[in-house]
C-alpha cells in the first residue's frame, strides 16, 4: 500500500491546486474576467442581406474587431436552416466609430444589407440575479452538509462542500487567467459541475464509511483505510470521467463556436471533479477526523494527569 498512498500525500495535491488557485484569485481581483453581453449588455442590429449567408460568414467578418464572441441568430427561418438573408447580431457595446467600421467591413466581406433594427439593450444577467444564484448555492452546500452529516457525519460534508468550493475556484481561475469569456451558459456548466464532483465525492465517502464499519478496527490506520477504499473505487471512477470527458471534447471540437466555452468549462470542472474527489476531499476527511480524535483525547490526558 505504500505505493499507492493518496492519503498520505495530501500536502503534495493541496499545493498543486493552490499553484492554480493562488495566481487565479490574483488574476480576479487585478484582471476580473471576461464578461459577455449577458452580463454587460449591448447592441442588437436586425439585417437583412441581399443574399442568403452564414453564421460563420458573419462572426469572420466581427472577429476583426474582436467581437466572434457575439451572438448571431438567422432569424426569420427555421432552425435547421444553415444560410438566411434575416440576421440579428447580439454584440457588446461599441463606440460610434468602431460601428461603421463593423457595419462597412460586413457588406465588403458578406455582402450588402438593410438595416431593419438597431439598439442598445442592457444586461440579461443582473446584480439581483446573480445574487439570488449565489444565494441558492450557499444553501445547497448547507442542504449537503446537513444531509451527508445525517447519513454520513459532519465530517464527509463538510469535506465534501469544500471539495466543491475547490472546483469552482479552479473554474473560476482557469477563466480569468486565459481571459475566456463569462456568460449564461458559463453559469449553467458551473452548477453541473457542481452536481458532478458531489455525486463522485459521495461514491468513495459511501466506500469509506463501510470500511469503517466492515474492516476498520480500532487504533488502525485511518490513512491506510482511505488509501483502500479509492483503490476500490478507483476503477469506477476514472471510467466515469472519461466517458464524460469523451463526450465533452466532441461538443467542443464539433459544437461550433457558440458551445466552446461553455464546453471549456465542463472540461476543466469534470477533470478538477474527479481530481478533488479523489486527492482533496478525502484527504479533507483524514484531517478533519484526526482534529476531532486529539480534541477527544485532550480531556482524557488531563484526567490521567
Amino acid at each position: 500500500m505504500k505505493k499507492f498512498d493518496i492519503a498520505g500525500r495530501s500536502k503534495v495535491w493541496f499545493i498543486m491546486s493552490l499553484l492554480v488557485i493562488i495566481p487565479g484569485i490574483f488574476c480576479m481581483f487585478t484582471k476580473g474576467f471576461n464578461f459577455g453581453i449577458d452580463f454587460t449588455g449591448g447592441t442588437i442590429i436586425d439585417m437583412k442581406f441581399e443574399q442568403p449567408v452564414s453564421i460563420a460568414q458573419v462572426r469572420a467578418s466581427l472577429a476583426k474587431f474582436g467581437l466572434d464572441g457575439a451572438t448571431i441568430q438567422l432569424s426569420g427561418a427555421q432552425s435547421d436552416v444553415l444560410e438566411s438573408q434575416d440576421v440579428m447580431v447580439r454584440a457588446a457595446d461599441m463606440e460610434e466609430d468602431q460601428r461603421k467600421a463593423v457595419m462597412a467591413t460586413l457588406k465588403t466581406d458578406v455582402g450588402d444589407y438593410t438595416v431593419l433594427r438597431e439598439e442598445k439593450v442592457g444586461a440579461t444577467i443582473g446584480n439581483e440575479l446573480i445574487t439570488n444564484a449565489l444565494l441558492a448555492l450557499l444553501v445547497s452546500w448547507a442542504l449537503i452538509i446537513a444531509y451527508v452529516a445525517y447519513r454520513f457525519e459532519w465530517r464527509f460534508g463538510v469535506a465534501a462542500v469544500l471539495a466543491l468550493i475547490h472546483d469552482i475556484l479552479i473554474v473560476l481561475s482557469v477563466f480569468s487567467l486565459t481571459g475566456r469569456q463569462v456568460d449564461s451558459s458559463f453559469i449553467a456548466a458551473l452548477l453541473t459541475i457542481v452536481g458532478y464532483s458531489i455525486n463522485d465525492t459521495i461514491v468513495i465517502f459511501d466506500r469509506i464509511r463501510e470500511n469503517l464499519k466492515l474492516h476498520f478496527r480500532r487504533g488502525g490506520d485511518v490513512v491506510q483505510l482511505v488509501n483502500t477504499s479509492i483503490l476500490q473505487t478507483l476503477t469506477r471512477s476514472l471510467y466515469t470521467v472519461f466517458t464524460v470527458l469523451f463526450t465533452t471534447l466532441a461538443l467542443y471540437l464539433f459544437g461550433g463556436d457558440t458551445t466552446k466555452d461553455f464546453a471549456f468549462a465542463l472540461l476543466v470542472g469534470f477533470a478538477c471533479g474527479c481530481y478533488s474527489s479523489i486527492f482533496i476531499a478525502s484527504p479533507l476527511w483524514i484531517i478533519f477526523r484526526q482534529w476531532g480524535d486529539r480534541h477527544k483525547a485532550q480531556p482524557k490526558v488531563a484526567e490521567a494527569k
